[in-house]
C-alpha cells in the first residue's frame, strides 16, 4: 500500500475512534436526554447555571468566555432563568455600564440538585468498578484533560505556552519562601507570618521528602536554566497527609504575574493531580483563601469541590479559609 494511502487510512481510522468515544460517552452519562439527570435544564443550560454557581458575580462576557458560547445564546439562556426566578442582576460596582449575574436562592437549590444528582451518577458509575479500573479510567481522562486543555486554553490567546516543569534542587526553596512572602505581600497586603508559614512548609517538606509519593515541581521559560538566570515562573508540591491514610496535600501553587495567562496554573494542577494517581493516592485536598479566586478557577476545572468555609484572622488580614477536595477513586 503507498505511504500517502496508507497515512490517510490512518487518519481515518482516529477520527473513527475519536467520533466512536464521544457517541459512547455522551450516551453513557445521558447528555443526549432532553433534560439533564432528570431536571429541566439541558446541558447547556446546566452549564451555565454551574457557572453562576461558583463564580462570584460574574459578567456574562466571562461566561461567554469560558463556554465558547455563542453570545445570543448566553442571553438567551440567562433571560429564561431571570424569568424563572433563578437569576439575579445588578449593575457593576468596577463600571457601571457592566452587569453582574448571580443566583437568587431558587437559583442555588436548582444548582444544588444538579450538582447533587451530579456526584451521585459519578459514584454510582465509579462504585461499579474494581479498584483497578476505576483507577485507570481516572488517569486516563486526568490524560485526555492534560492532552486537550492547552488546545483549549490557547483559543484566542496570541502566545503560546512556552515553559518547562522540573523537579526540585538545591537553591529552590529560598527562592520559593522568598516569591510566597514578597508577592503575597504585594497583591493581598500579607504580612511576614505568612512568609513563616511558607518558610515552615517548605522546610518539612525537605525534612520528610519521600519521592515515592511527594513533589514539588519548578516552572521555568523553555530554554531557560534557573541556575543562569535566578528566575522561575511559578511552583507547586504534592504531600503525604500527615494524619489521613491515602490523602496528599497540595501545597503553595504560585504562578508569577508575568507567566499569567500561559495556562500555567493548570499545568501544574494536572502535573499534581496525574502523580497522585500514580502514587496510589484516594484524594486531594488543599487549604486556601475564598479572596484568591483566580485559583479556584484552577482547582474547579481539576475536578476539586470545596468542602468546608470558616472565617479566620491571619497574616493580618480577616480571612474566610477554604477547603478544597479531589477524589482520585
Amino acid at each position: 500500500m503507498p505511504e500517502d494511502r496508507k497515512k490517510g487510512r490512518h487518519a481515518e481510522d482516529e477520527v473513527a475512534a475519536f467520533r466512536r468515544f464521544n457517541r459512547l460517552y455522551t450516551r453513557f452519562i445521558g447528555t443526549l436526554q432532553e433534560g439533564l439527570l432528570d431536571t429541566p435544564y439541558s446541558l447547556s443550560e446546566a452549564r451555565v447555571l454551574y457557572e453562576l454557581a461558583t463564580r462570584q458575580q460574574p459578567l456574562a462576557k466571562e461566561i461567554v468566555q469560558e463556554l465558547g458560547m455563542d453570545a445570543g445564546y448566553l442571553s438567551r439562556i440567562l433571560s429564561k432563568f431571570h424569568e424563572a426566578g433563578l437569576l439575579k442582576r445588578a449593575a457593576s460596582s468596577q463600571d457601571g455600564r457592566q452587569t453582574t449575574l448571580g443566583l437568587t436562592q431558587k437559583g442555588r437549590d436548582a444548582f444544588r440538585v444538579l450538582n447533587t444528582r451530579s456526584d451521585r451518577q459519578a459514584q454510582s458509575i465509579l462504585g461499579d468498578l474494581a479498584p483497578g479500573p476505576r483507577r485507570d479510567l481516572i488517569c486516563s481522562m486526568r490524560t485526555i484533560e492534560e492532552v486537550l486543555h492547552p488546545t483549549v486554553e490557547a483559543e484566542g490567546e496570541a502566545h503560546a505556552a512556552s515553559f518547562t516543569l522540573r523537579p526540585h534542587r538545591p537553591g529552590d526553596m529560598g527562592w520559593v519562601v522568598h516569591r510566597e512572602g514578597a508577592l503575597y505581600a504585594q497583591e493581598y497586603g500579607w504580612d511576614e507570618r505568612f512568609e513563616a508559614l511558607a518558610a515552615r512548609i517548605v522546610a518539612d517538606f525537605i525534612d520528610r521528602f519521600d519521592p515515592t509519593c511527594e513533589r514539588c515541581w519548578i516552572a521555568e521559560r523553555e530554554g531557560q536554566s534557573l541556575q543562569h538566570n535566578n528566575q522561575s515562573l511559578g511552583h507547586i508540591f504534592l504531600v503525604k497527609h500527615p494524619e489521613r491514610e491515602g490523602v496528599a496535600k497540595l501545597r503553595l501553587l504560585l504562578v508569577e504575574p508575568s507567566a499569567r495567562g500561559m495556562g500555567l496554573g493548570h499545568a501544574l494542577v494536572a502535573e499534581c493531580v496525574s502523580f497522585a494517581c500514580e502514587a496510589g493516592y484516594r484524594k486531594i485536598t488543599l487549604w486556601t483563601q475564598s479572596i484568591l479566586t483566580a485559583a479556584h478557577r484552577i482547582y474547579q476545572h481539576a475536578g476539586f469541590r470545596l468542602v468546608h468555609e470558616e472565617p479566620h484572622h491571619s497574616f493580618g488580614k480577616d480571612l474566610v479559609a477554604q477547603t478544597w477536595e479531589l477524589d482520585l477513586r
